[in-house]
């Protein structure tokens, strides 16, 4: 009989590090997306403030801590990330656990935005998408997400079977943002 084992979308990838930026893989916990009823919004995100602290986050935007947060993932759609989601929420809105189809990296640095911007077309600039920012975008070429959590720290979420492939391009961009910084001007 087969040995499975539970492994993680980046089990074996990371962490990077080159330089100051590191590149680490974020276990969320269960991830569910929240496609709210017609007419039901106002009422699932007071559901959503009772059971889990988070309300509906506005489009762009995050609601909540690392331990339950509300990611705003499209017109009419939020993903609720790090708790199991209360069942009081089914009534406002339907429910799919998420949680095996993505890879969730972190990347952290004083450089970050500009890794960034060789991986995405998002405007980056602090005065346009400072914390608690978020966006569904190409990242390398890959249907993704990019969430500004703190100062210097994004978190990027790509489809779980494109998880080798955003740890390598963004491995690459890390490396030549690195070489900018050593390179003699």
């Amino acid at each position: 009989m087969a040995d499975f084992k539970v492994q993680t979308a980046c089990a074996g990838l990371l962490p990077v590090t080159v330089g100051d930026l590191r590149l680490t893989e974020v276990v969320p916990g269960r991830v569910t997306s929240l496609a709210p009823y017609l007419g039901s919004a106002g009422a699932l995100s007071a559901a959503m403030q009772a059971a889990h602290g988070v309300a509906w986050p506005e489009a762009g935007r995050m609601t909540g801590q690392a331990a339950a947060r509300a990611l705003w993932f499209g017109r009419e759609m939020a993903l609720l990330i790090g708790p199991d989601p209360d069942e009081s929420l089914s009534a406002h809105a339907a429910l799919t656990d998420q949680s095996d189809a993505w890879a969730v990296v972190q990347l952290e640095g004083r450089q970050a935005v500009e890794v960034l911007a060789r991986l995405c077309p998002l405007d980056l600039r602090d005065t346009v998408f400072a914390p608690g920012h978020t966006a569904r975008t190409d990242v390398a070429h890959m249907a993704g997400s990019v969430s500004r959590v703190g100062p210097q720290t994004w978190q990027i979420m790509v489809f779980r079977s494109m998880a080798a492939t955003l740890v390598h391009e963004a491995e690459i961009a890390m490396a030549r943002v690195a070489a900018r910084q050593n390179s003699p001007t």
